[in-house]
């Protein structure tokens, strides 16, 4: 059985060669706003389940390279999340997790920089840290979300099962942490 693929292949904007596509998100950032219900977001938490047994990933288009940015992000928040005893305390470790300082493509520590571009110049480079960004905090609010139970404000182990799983042997942290 073949991995899951982004249906968004028609993506307005590239910065590298990854896919800078509409959010539905609160935050500030340079992506462009989603109307719908389902973006990248949604697509990469929906299919994260499924995807995260795969070590290898034939990336089909630029898309591809945002959801697999999510995914691996999906599983670092798993990784925060399975310390958080509440909802509360899940949110504020995703916030702080979405503006730490990270390595984007080009940079030395980024873990997949055979499969990015690293952005052709400073301006790229600001767009793409504040679009990534964007994307972490958004993805940290809908983790939280999914997580944790509404009614007993406990998290699932359904979700924090697979914090230990890495998609395709790779982390976006570094080893040890």
């Amino acid at each position: 059985m073949p991995a899951y693929h982004s249906k968004f292949t028609d993506a307005p904007k590239h910065i590298g060669n990854m896919a800078m596509l509409p959010l539905r998100t609160s935050y500030k950032g340079p992506a462009p706003k989603d109307t719908t219900d389902f973006d990248i977001i949604d697509e990469a938490i929906y299919y994260f389940k499924a995807n995260i047994f795969f070590r290898t990933y034939e990336i089909k288009s630029e898309a591809d390279r945002t959801l697999i940015y999510i995914t691996l992000y999906v599983s670092e928040c798993l990784k925060k999340l399975q310390k958080c005893g509440s909802k509360n305390d899940g949110q504020k470790e995703m916030y702080t997790l979405g503006i730490t300082n990270f390595p984007i493509p080009g940079e030395g520590k980024f873990p997949l920089n055979a499969m990015f571009t690293k952005p052709a110049n400073r301006s790229e480079e600001d767009t793409m840290r504040a679009y990534l960004q964007q994307i972490r905090q958004e993805t940290g609010l809908r983790m939280c979300e999914k997580v944790f139970d509404p009614a007993n404000d406990k998290p699932s182990k359904w979700w924090l099962c697979f914090a230990k799983r890495k998609f395709m042997d790779k982390s976006l942290s570094a080893p040890g942490q």
